[in-house]
């Protein structure tokens, strides 16, 4: 019920191009990191554990040095003609063996250690996320989702929590271990042999330099990827809900089209990010193979020299291999990090949506309602520069049935959004029993109304529960004396399972079934204020007699407020408020109108003429 307001499309027209957005990096991971303070400790002990295990790892090959030069005093011994063991200490290379060992399954345990952590918190923050977003949903007003397409807020919940986690999940940790590696390796080959640490350095220049390049031009097509994902999911959703809309327009054509235009822009951003995202690791493979020549090249001249050991050469091969491959996992994790801000801020987007005022503080003043409405010089605009109702001010009775009839635009559906607090007036007041609801938690103000609208909605579960719908200690007995009421009752117990049936996808209602399920809701629910928003305007005029007679029942001893297109329906309606451009310009009831030849009697006449 939006009055008209909201676009069917969201944030882009049915085949129109995506929307861009700001993105800010440090702005957003401060977010992140504010939101995910709880697991700080347990995110700073992962990072820790997996810098530990990498400086263990790169502590390695300095022992395999020293081994290789144990071996190497041995080899004089052979060549003079002595016996192998002879100049071998084979007791300190099994020394070195065992402390090397030992080394690697600490650098294990704790690499496992970081992992688990990371997993398990990874997994949490996106729960949290998610919860947060469906708390969120509660708590924004109507107009977030006047403007807002439930695809783009799906993708939302989906997408990007997703994208978050699998960093927090992968990259942080890896982020953390490259950066150790790859400064802990360039100590190391200081340690052993500068000119050698100068020639590796000199060699993956090289691959800092690709890296910066990749950076650079990378950033906007991750932002613009989240973006695609969101247009797609939230175009796809709009498509596929009207299908039959699409099909009777013949509009498939020019609907594939759209979507291949969107799905063109995900596919040049989704490829060009990949793209950059897998080209580090040819490059740096290419780096560090260049490398390990330069190395074995100038080693081998300094080896020759005496200026450094044959172990030194092997330790050197190693550390070239821990130095360039973080720049390739460095690379990857900050591309990570920066599609993660793309998301993340989006997240964070949503839950900065302006929300509902907190009314938790007013005190629930609606109780025993009888019923009496006032609508006192109200006016309301979605846009203030088109105003939709002016001074609109009208008095119901209670237990009356008011009907409120116009031409599209007029206000009517508008009025029904002001009385229930879907929005609030600009100027005057709405009383329901002589108290403003303004003064009521919007709450206590929905729990005064039952609703049957035109477009039926039955969620995924049996019969029973779709009729109990969020009420508590509702009998057996209690359902199938509503749906009795209604008429629904024989086709219920023809079911093999009854009230026990579930419903899903795979359940064939008709649209009349449907409306009568929904009917026997609000009858349970037994509110003193009832709405029936265009209740019969999808059904056939047979089904419309069952219908009309079911909510007869409905409205007995009920204040109800009718939105009909169908005149013949409200003939029995106690007052019929005639609209137009947001002014009543007629009341009374049918006879009365049609008395007066009026706008309301042009209506009627022009529906049975």
């Amino acid at each position: 019920m939006n009055g008209g307001k909201k676009g069917s499309f969201g944030k882009r027209g049915a085949f129109g191009a995506p929307v861009e957005k700001a993105k800010d990096f440090k702005g957003t991971w401060k977010k992140l990191i504010a939101y995910s303070k709880t697991y700080l400790p347990g995110i700073a002990a992962a990072l820790i554990a997996a810098s530990l295990g990498a400086a263990l790892t790169i502590m390695g090959p300095d022992y395999l040095k020293q081994m290789t030069d144990e071996i190497v005093k041995g080899l004089p011994a052979l060549v003079g003609g002595q016996p192998f063991a002879a100049g071998i200490d084979f007791g300190a290379i099994a020394g070195i063996a065992r402390l090397l060992i030992l080394l690697y399954l600490v650098a294990a345990v704790l690499n496992f250690t970081e992992h688990f952590i990371m997993a398990t918190i990874s997994a949490k923050i996106s729960q949290k996320m998610r919860t947060g977003i469906s708390e969120k949903i509660n708590k924004l007003p109507l107009k977030y989702f006047d403007t807002t397409s439930y695809g783009d807020i799906l993708s939302r919940m989906t997408n990007d929590v997703d994208t978050v986690g699998q960093t927090l999940n992968q990259s942080l940790d890896t982020l953390a271990r490259s950066v150790t590696m790859f400064v802990g390796s360039l100590i190391m080959m200081v340690y052993n042999s500068w000119v050698l640490a100068l020639t590796a350095v000199a060699t993956t220049l090289i691959g800092f330099l690709l890296m910066a390049i990749t950076m650079k031009h990378s950033k906007k097509y991750f932002s613009q990827q989240q973006d695609g994902l969101g247009d797609i999911n939230g175009y796809i959703e709009e498509i596929y809900t009207g299908h039959a809309i699409v099909k009777a327009y013949n509009a498939g054509t020019k609907s594939k089209v759209a979507f291949e235009n969107i799905n063109a822009g995900l596919y040049d951003s989704g490829w060009k990010s990949q793209f950059m995202s897998g080209l580090m690791r040819p490059l740096m493979e290419f780096v560090g193979n260049f490398g390990y020549v330069a190395v074995c090249v100038v080693g081998a001249a300094l080896a020759m020299n005496g200026t450094i050991t044959f172990g030194v050469i092997v330790a050197f091969m190693i550390y070239i291999r821990f130095f360039t491959q973080p720049l390739s996992q460095l690379a990857q994790s900050l591309q990570q990090l920066q599609r993660t801000a793309a998301a993340g801020e989006r997240v964070f987007e949503f839950f900065d949506a302006a929300e509902m005022e907190d009314e938790s503080h007013k005190p629930k003043l609606l109780s025993n309602v009888k019923g009496h409405v006032q609508f006192k010089e109200i006016s309301f605009s979605y846009d203030s520069k088109k105003p939709v109702i002016r001074n609109f001010s009208a008095t119901i009775g209670a237990g009356q049935k008011i009907a409120i009839v116009g031409p599209t635009g007029a206000g009517k559906t508008t009025i029904v959004n002001l009385l229930m607090r879907f929005y609030d007036t600009n100027t005057g007041q709405i009383l329901i029993d002589g108290i403003p609801i303004q003064n009521v938690p919007r709450e206590n103000v929905h729990e005064q109304f039952g609703m049957v609208l035109q477009d039926t909605w039955l969620f995924e579960g049996t019969i029973k529960d779709n009729i109990i719908y969020c009420q508590v200690g509702v009998s057996d007995e209690e359902v199938i004396a509503a749906c009795q009421a209604t008429g629904i009752h024989p086709f219920i117990k023809s079911l093999p399972e009854g009230y026990d049936t579930v419903l899903d996808d795979k359940t064939n209602l008709s649209v009349g079934q449907k409306q009568l399920l929904t009917i026997a809701r609000a009858m349970i629910q037994n509110s003193p204020l009832l709405i029936l928003d265009e209740a019969t305007s999808s059904v056939d005029t047979r089904t419309e007699k069952l219908v009309q007679s079911a909510m007869d029942k409905l409205t007995q001893g009920r204040t109800s407020f009718v939105i009909a297109h169908r005149l013949s329906t409200i003939k029995n309606a106690d007052l019929i408020l005639v609209m137009e451009k947001g002014n009543i310009i007629e009341t009374g009831n049918h006879h009365e109108l049609l008395a007066q030849n009026g706008f309301y009697a042009e209506l009627y006449n022009s529906q049975f003429s």
